[in-house]
Parts: C-alpha cells; sequence; structure tokens
C-alpha cells in the first residue's frame, strides 16, 4: 500500500494564490523537513525541548523569550489566558470554571475578523472601541476598566491610516499597565517584525509558523514578554492546561527553529527580486492579450511589502468563473480573486521557478 496524495485522487496544486491554510500553507524546505525528520528518531523531554528551543528562538528574534505553539490561533488563546491569568493564580487549577474574573480584552472595531474566535475561546469578552471609519485615542481611554486585561491589535490587511496607530496604543495600555498582545501571523517579511513589534513596546507578537517563515504548517512563534510566556508554557502541552489540545510535536518545534535560522539568514533584497521579475513576467505576457489588463499591485493582501500581479478581465469574463476553470483543469491552479473590481490577483511568493510559465499559459487558455 502507497501512502501518497496519487494514491487518494488527490491532485497538488500550483499556489499562485497566497500561503492559505486551505491550500497547506507554505512548502516546507529541505533545511526544515531534515530537522523534522531527525527529530523523530529520537525520545525527548518535552519540557526541556520546548524550553530550550524558546530560548533559542529568542536570541535568535531578539526578544526576551518565546514560545512554539500549534498555529497562529492557538497562540492568540494562550496569550490571552495568560493575561486573564495574571488576574487569577487559580487559573492554572480550573481555567474553566473562572467566573467573575477580569476577562475584557480591547479591540479596534476595524480589527475584528474571524481570528479573533481564538480570543473568545479562552474565556475572554471583546470590548470594541472605535467605528469603521476611525478610532480616536478617546475611545480607547474610555474603555478600560478594572476588568481589561489585554489590548489586542491585529496587523494586516484590516489596517487602515484611520486606525488608532500601535504607538498610541502601547503609550495608552502603559498608563494602565495592561499589556498589548500584536497578531502578527502572516507580516513576515520583513524579517524586522521578528523584533520590530516588541522593541516598540508590545508584549506579545504572534507569527504563523507556515506561512513566509516555510516551516511546519502546525507550528506557531509567540515572541516577547517573559513572564507572559512562562504563563502561556504552563496551559500548553505536555501540561494539562487550556492549550493541552493544541498539542506541539517535537518535529514540530525542531521544524520551526530550522525555519527561523534559515530565515534570519536569507538574501530577502534577492528574494524580493525574483518576485518583482515574476510579476514583470506575468505583466508582459497578459497585458493587451484576449482584453487582459494586467499591471503590478502593491502591497498584497497581507499588506506584506511584497508586489503581486492584478489581472483585470476583458468584458464578459467574471473572475469567479475563471478561478473555478483554473482549478478544474489540469494542473489545477490557484489565485486570488481581487478584493474590488473583476480581476484576478497573482501571488510570487508561493510560485516555484518552471510555475510562472505554467500560471500564465493556463490563463490564457481559460480566456481562449
Amino acid at each position: 500500500m502507497t501512502s501518497s496524495y496519487d494514491s487518494l485522487g488527490i491532485r497538488p496544486i500550483i499556489n499562485a494564490h497566497a500561503t492559505l491554510t486551505m491550500f497547506g500553507g507554505s512548502l516546507m524546505p529541505a533545511e526544515v523537513r531534515k530537522a523534522m525528520e531527525e527529530a523523530a528518531g529520537s525520545f525527548v523531554d518535552l519540557h526541556q525541548l520546548q524550553k530550550s528551543v524558546g530560548e533559542r528562538l529568542a536570541e535568535l528574534t531578539h526578544n526576551e523569550a518565546a514560545y512554539v505553539s500549534c498555529g497562529a490561533a492557538s497562540g492568540l488563546l494562550l496569550a490571552t489566558a495568560a493575561c486573564i491569568s495574571r488576574h487569577t493564580p487559580e487559573a492554572y487549577e480550573d481555567f474553566s470554571k473562572l467566573n467573575g474574573v477580569p476577562n475584557e480584552i480591547i479591540v479596534q472595531k476595524m480589527h475584528r475578523n474571524s481570528y479573533d474566535y481564538a480570543v473568545q475561546e479562552a474565556g475572554a469578552k471583546m470590548v470594541e472601541v472605535g467605528s469603521m471609519e476611525g478610532t480616536r485615542i478617546e475611545d480607547l481611554e474610555r474603555a478600560f476598566s478594572p476588568s481589561t486585561v489585554a489590548i489586542f491589535w491585529f496587523q494586516g490587511a484590516m489596517n487602515e491610516p484611520s486606525e488608532l496607530p500601535l504607538k498610541d496604543v502601547i503609550h495608552a495600555a502603559g498608563k494602565y499597565k495592561v499589556p498589548v498582545i500584536v497578531d502578527a501571523a502572516a507580516q513576515l517579511p520583513p524579517v524586522s517584525n521578528f523584533w520590530n513589534f516588541t522593541q516598540q513596546g508590545a508584549d506579545l507578537a504572534i507569527f504563523s509558523g507556515g506561512k513566509d517563515l516555510a516551516g511546519p504548517q502546525a507550528s506557531g512563534l509567540i515572541l516577547g514578554s517573559k513572564d507572559l510566556i512562562e504563563r502561556i508554557r504552563g496551559y500548553g502541552a505536555p501540561y494539562h492546561g487550556v492549550g493541552r489540545p493544541m498539542k506541539v510535536g517535537k518535529e514540530e518545534m525542531m521544524g520551526l527553529l530550522a525555519a527561523v535560522e534559515r530565515y534570519i539568514n536569507l538574501d530577502h533584497e534577492s528574494l524580493l527580486q525574483t518576485y518583482e521579475s515574476r510579476v514583470e513576467y506575468w505583466i508582459s505576457g497578459l497585458n493587451g492579450k484576449k482584453g487582459i489588463l494586467a499591471q503590478r499591485d502593491y502591497p498584497n493582501e497581507a499588506g506584506q511589502p511584497v508586489p503581486r500581479t492584478r489581472v483585470e478581465l476583458p468584458v464578459g469574463m467574471q473572475k469567479e468563473q475563471v478561478i473555478d476553470a483554473l482549478m478544474q483543469g489540469d494542473p489545477q491552479v490557484a489565485v486570488a480573486p481581487s478584493e474590488n473590481g473583476n480581476a484576478l490577483l497573482l501571488n510570487p511568493m508561493t510560485v516555484r521557478d518552471g510555475e510562472p510559465e505554467i500560471v500564465l499559459q493556463r490563463i490564457l487558455e481559460v480566456l481562449g
């Protein structure tokens, strides 16, 4: 019996969309796969491994402490639990039965998204400030109360000029001694974001391990305050806290460490030039063909400083039709729908050498 995608009738996808969970995140490079394979060959003390890996990750990323979580969303849950437990030591014993304890998390209304459900899973109450049009410092000041345990900041596509800037949020939080947690799941690149948020004064920054970092998809990275990360450690496996169901294996810990070591040493300028070349290739090969208008779009869907190609479709051809046709063809090609207008968006970060040509050919075939 062969355990493979072929044996299950699953066809691989050429991914020109993004590092989406539904497509498997990213592709792990050889260094990460090797680290995971070696880790799988021995028994180790998981308590010791999580602590030692965290110390090494903290050193690499210029932070006080680090913790490997089972994805960025579980990092949000664990960070919330740690903030609540600062006000009630009994949380260690039975987190699920706590009643009447401080549990309010402040978040800007324009930052609300489906991932803040992980915050609520830890028993937190979300307190919205501002509106979809903007947030003022007075809105934040009025929201603080004795029940406030943290402020969550979501970095990414929802950021707008009218939001209350992170530096102002951090300053206000400092007056009330309330921690600020940054959800930075997809905020690599730039590599400096490993330390950028915490050096500004955020208490924790949380990253996905399986996006541009190209580590195990079932991994996340929590960076920042030593006090909060020690609390998080007490909730996660192999302890029997609220994070026990979100177990991180020895393979993911070592794989993520290898991914961070690799990422820090990458030539990011050269990578950016590769992305620019792919974008230009798509533009030159598509613009003016079959009624297409192709142009450079910046930044990308996650607000990262990386370009992508916007492909305006001809009259009579809807983006949903083209996307479906690309996924039904052979090979399967995934592209993103534009946030506005009738267009496709092509991501140069998730295709491999030789695949930009296939993406271009398949688009022309579908439009033909």
